[in-house]
């Protein structure tokens, strides 16, 4: 096991009607906030009400910016930053999924410093503060309502890159599952496969003696195998919802890091993926991820023989240890698929023309790897690409 020093300051604010604490909250840092969200939806729902009569009450002031899209884009951080500067804004309240959520840890790095945010996500300097930022969550999926992470997409380039820093973490985050009743299946889907690869991510690890933390992951995925159909096939399903909805929440907010390195190639690889093709991140992560597996799979046997017995259930052949591991990967497959997943590019409408060109992107024209599990660079990413084909 590795050395870790684990600080997760967010506060989780978890149940029914839990939004209506927002203002509370939210006026614990500042009377004068940005309230970004994505589309309609949450006033379709009556959240936004809910949410904007919360802060009222708590005396908060609020300047509204909408619009965010999966794969949040960076001309609309620009935007937000711009209007933190004017008005003077002392905070920032997200109300939606991942997507809203990254879009405003980005713009709460904006809004502090002189230059343009984006060099951040490109290496160009480190961050090191931003405004406070607070959510209410609407879909388990990202995990970002208490990572310390954030994702936004540069339309110049159609770049996708990823910015962390333990001030990002945000100050509260309001978890009601009851909020999910209303998702379309797709996304539901979508999140339940993001939770998925976050924790694969951490599981597939070279550090030793982790088997406390394993066990913890794997419950984690066995819970969002569990809970994922339940609600798909009934999404008033409070009870399932809760379960899903906490276990997106502990999967990304680093206390299964402790103690081992993940790999994160899958997510980098899917970055590219999503960066030109603009697809929902965890539709991509569902057809990276198998493939990764497959290319892969050979660098420590064991380990995914071990994913494969204790989460899918899979009878363990001691003859043949390449076969349990693979009937392993077949089952994730068929999670996926039942789920409403494609696994495959081709699902995605993805053909072979631009392959070379998402692998050469991921590594920089072969300036860096991506991976900890196994080192990848820009061929290996391509044969990646090939086998997801």
């Amino acid at each position: 096991m590795e050395n870790f020093t684990f600080l997760n300051p967010t506060k989780i604010v978890f149940g029914r009607d839990s939004e209506t604490s927002v203002g509370v909250e939210t006026a614990r840092y500042s009377r004068k906030i940005l309230l970004h969200y994505g589309g309609g939806s949450i006033k379709a729902s009556g959240l936004y009400d809910r949410v904007c009569a919360s802060l009222k009450a708590a005396g908060v002031e609020w300047v509204e910016l909408a619009g965010v899209k999966p794969n949040p884009r960076l001309s609309l951080v620009h935007e937000g930053v711009r209007l933190c500067k004017q008005h003077g804004l002392g905070f920032i309240l997200a109300v939606g999924g991942g997507s809203a959520i990254d879009s405003a840890k980005a713009i709460a790095m904006g809004a502090v410093i002189d230059g343009d945010v984006w060099d951040f996500y490109v290496g160009k300097g480190t961050p090191t503060d931003a405004l406070p930022i607070g959510t209410v969550l609407t879909i388990p999926a990202a995990g970002s309502e208490s990572s310390d992470g954030t994702v936004i997409t540069n339309e110049d380039g159609w770049l996708k890159r990823a910015v962390g820093g333990p001030f990002l973490y945000p100050r509260f985050s309001i978890l009601n599952p009851a909020l999910c009743a209303t998702l379309p299946p797709f996304q539901v889907a979508c999140g339940a496969a993001d939770i998925m690869a976050h924790l694969m991510e951490r599981y597939f690890t070279n550090v030793t003696n982790v088997a406390f933390t394993d066990r913890l992951i794997e419950a984690t995925m066995k819970t969002v195998i569990a809970q994922a159909p339940k609600v798909l096939a009934n999404q008033d399903d409070y009870d399932a919802w809760s379960e899903l909805m906490w276990a997106g929440t502990i999967a990304h907010n680093n206390l299964l890091n402790t103690g081992r390195i993940g790999d994160w190639a899958s997510h980098d690889i899917e970055h590219e993926v999503s960066g030109i093709y603009d697809v929902a991140h965890g539709a991509g992560l569902a057809v990276v991820f198998p493939a990764w597996m497959k290319y892969v799979l050979h660098h420590d046997i064991d380990r995914f023989v071990q994913w494969a017995v204790r989460v899918w259930n899979v009878e363990l052949d001691v003859f043949d240890k390449e076969a349990t591991a693979r009937e392993g990967i077949a089952r994730l497959e068929a999670f996926f698929h039942r789920i409403g997943l494609g696994t495959t590019l081709a699902s995605l409408g993805i053909h072979d023309d631009r392959i070379e060109e998402m692998a050469k992107k991921g590594t920089g024209d072969d300036s860096r790897t991506l991976g900890n599990f196994v080192k990848l660079d820009s061929k290996a990413i391509a044969e990646i690409l090939r086998l997801a084909l």
